[in-house]
């Protein structure tokens, strides 16, 4: 039997691939190849195409004996969800619906699903519980929430179990140094600094310093993305034992502001790193930090790489060894 994993040459699919295969499992991968690279897929069977292709998913799963999804296909830039919607409302939404269609379709009951803290908008409390109120403040967070409304459903009408993991902001780069960040454009705070060290850009732009913080910069709770892939396995687990669906935050239940980011990066790589104030971006709230208890005590998650230097030091291993990223030019 194999997992099937929906955007497996992505960031965190990549890693999710990378983390399945360390644990003997066999491993299908689904990728448009739109965002992720291949030189990312670390072994497994490798599918290009789209979730909203049914003929890709009819070959996948005719093709395979699919147990369970982990799916990781999304669009997932706040900024562009701002500025086009239904963009995001039709791939992030709709895909999964077709995705479900074809699990029902071949009696696949298990999937988890990867979400986001930005289901919650403005935190009603720091730090973020799951039970909190969900009032996203960008259509990205939107279409995350919408997708969790609808696997509640399909659990109760099809059968298909899930766990729902809303994680905070994802870092870091493999252990091994094979695999890490890599998107184009770069969006992510920590590569987007270590581009500067590697003097790839001038400076980093930190957008807004008037946010009701100690140092008026955002707020984010950092994750180590080989941290993430164990806890979907955890999950997937527990749910292959008779576990009920469930929704879990993903976080090391501390926070760092930008600057606090940016002087971490320093430390570590040695260089100095011009930084520049820049208007607030639209939509981005001031304090994301998740309470992570439950994911601990239910799935017996245990984060190995909970400290931001530790984060960064891996980033900064892969990055330093791919000044280019993956060489595929995806």
């Amino acid at each position: 039997m194999s997992i099937l994993v929906c955007g497996g040459a992505g960031y965190i699919g990549s890693h999710m691939v990378a983390h399945l295969i360390e644990k003997g499992q066999e491993v299908v991968i689904l990728d448009s190849f739109e965002k992720g690279h291949k030189d990312a897929i670390l072994g497994g069977k490798v599918y290009k195409g789209d979730l909203k292709d049914r003929k890709i998913l009819d070959k996948v799963f005719t093709e395979n004996k699919i147990e369970a999804v982990i799916d990781f296909a999304a669009y997932s830039l706040v900024g562009e969800s701002m500025e086009n919607p239904l963009k995001y409302f039709e791939n992030n939404i709709g895909s999964t619906i077709n995705l479900l269609e074809a699990m029902k379709d071949y009696n696949v009951k298990y999937i988890v699903f990867s979400s986001t803290a930005a289901t919650y908008g403005e935190p009603e409390n720091i730090p973020i519980l799951e039970s909190d109120k969900t009032f996203p403040t960008n259509p990205y967070g939107e279409s995350k929430l919408s997708v969790e409304k609808i696997l509640k459903w399909c659990n109760k009408a099809y059968g298909i179990k899930y766990t729902v993991l809303r994680y905070f902001n994802a870092a870091g780069a493999h252990i091994s140094g094979k695999i890490g960040e890599d998107h184009r454009p770069e969006s992510h705070l920590i590569p987007i600094i270590l581009q500067v060290a590697l003097r790839q850009r001038e400076k980093i732009m930190i957008f807004g310093e008037d946010y009701d913080t100690e140092d008026g910069t955002c707020v984010r709770d950092y994750i180590h993305v080989s941290d993430l892939a164990s806890a979907h396995f955890l999950a997937l687990e527990k749910m292959k034992n008779g576990g009920d669906s469930a929704i879990y935050n993903l976080g090391n239940g501390k926070g760092f502001s930008v600057k606090e980011v940016v002087e971490v990066t320093r430390k570590v790589t040695g260089k100095e790193i011009k930084a520049e104030i820049a208007e607030r971006r639209e939509g981005d709230p001031a304090i994301l930090i998740a309470s992570s208890d439950k994911a601990k005590k239910e799935l017996g998650w245990h984060p190995q790489y909970n400290s931001l230097e530790t984060i960064i030091e891996t980033a900064w291993n892969w990055h330093k060894k791919h000044l280019n990223g993956y060489e595929d030019k995806n």
